[in-house]
């Protein structure tokens, strides 16, 4: 824990993701606030000038560090990464995609590069490219997925690299933090869990979908249009992947299958829906550890209660040894 509080500058070990449509710079300011690394998402802004706005409104509420997630399929991600540099943003992760030929701007810029990996070969190539710690994700993450699980990911990626990893997939509590430090993570990276606490801008409507599914209440998206996503399991879900399927069954190519779904899955139908409360009218990312989402808490009493009951896991672990 303490070798990534440094690397980061933070509190605890636990990075908010990347939550597309969510993750505002007032967000990212009130994660950080409360100890975590606080991250202003990409995912869904349709103009570069978005970040920069973002970027200010996060450096006007807090003076803890804080990062951008940087989406590399966004079509402004090369304007992106420029303001990236230009603001003085600290920190950056990156998600769908290899990011390695921002790298070097980046390191010259003096900014921590932390990637979002599904697989350990490609942890190995962006830490010789000069990643300072590799957010190692597995499936059962909302969002742009592989296909390792955590368990059998984080492990390999270990001891592939050596540099921090960073646990995310299927962690929403203080046992789960526990589990990851257990395997030999620095820490944990989390979506889900932040939609449910009270400074998130979501609508209550969807806050409470969360606390009232399960892990089973999630599906895989574009499973074979080389994007997967794990989102709810909702009627538009539902119907992006019965387009999907009746495109494989009459021979349609990943792109036809694609523009078909578009009015489905736009990220425009889920800002909306993230504000109007219509829970189905729109796909939303939501992982495995859904399940273990309970109540919508301040983000600080979250942080709070999850370094707690890791801190008893291990307390716990210390003495069955002495035992």
């Amino acid at each position: 824990m303490k070798k990534l509080n440094e690397l980061l500058g933070t509190e605890f070990p636990i990075i908010q993701g990347g939550m597309a449509n969510i993750a505002t710079g007032e967000f990212a300011a009130a994660c950080s606030n409360a100890g975590a690394l606080g991250v202003i998402a990409t995912g869904g802004m349709l103009e570069a000038d978005l970040l920069r706005k973002q970027i200010r409104i996060c450096k006007s509420l807090t003076d803890k560090p804080f990062g951008v997630n940087l989406m590399l399929m966004n079509p402004c991600a090369d304007e992106m990464a420029q303001i990236i540099i230009e603001e003085g943003v600290q920190v950056v992760t990156t998600g769908a995609g290899s990011p390695g030929k921002y790298i070097p701007a980046w390191k010259e810029a003096g900014i921590k590069v932390l990637p979002v990996v599904a697989a350990s070969i490609l942890a190995k190539r962006l830490v010789n490219q000069g990643a300072d710690a590799i957010i190692a994700e597995g499936m059962e993450s909302g969002g742009h997925v592989g296909e390792m699980t955590t368990m059998a990911l984080v492990p390999q990626v270990i001891d592939t690299v050596d540099v921090p990893v960073i646990a995310a997939g299927g962690i929403a509590d203080g046992h789960g933090l526990a589990a990851a430090l257990a395997l030999g993570a620095s820490g944990v990276a989390m979506g889900t869990r932040f939609v449910c606490v009270d400074e998130c801008p979501i609508s209550d409507n969807h806050r409470q979908w969360v606390i009232n599914h399960t892990e089973k209440d999630t599906v895989l998206c574009q499973k074979t249009i080389g994007s997967m996503m794990r989102v709810s399991k909702n009627n538009a879900s539902l119907l992006a992947n019965e387009i999907e399927n009746r495109g494989l069954r009459t021979g349609k190519g990943p792109m036809d299958i694609l523009k078909e779904q578009m009015p489905v899955i736009t990220g425009q139908k889920t800002r909306v829906a993230f504000q109007d409360g219509n829970v189905d009218s729109a796909i939303f990312c939501a992982g495995m550890g859904m399940g273990l989402v309970h109540d919508v808490v301040p983000v600080k009493v979250l942080l709070d209660r999850m370094v707690k009951e890791a801190e008893a896991h291990e307390a716990e672990d210390k003495k069955r040894k002495e035992d």
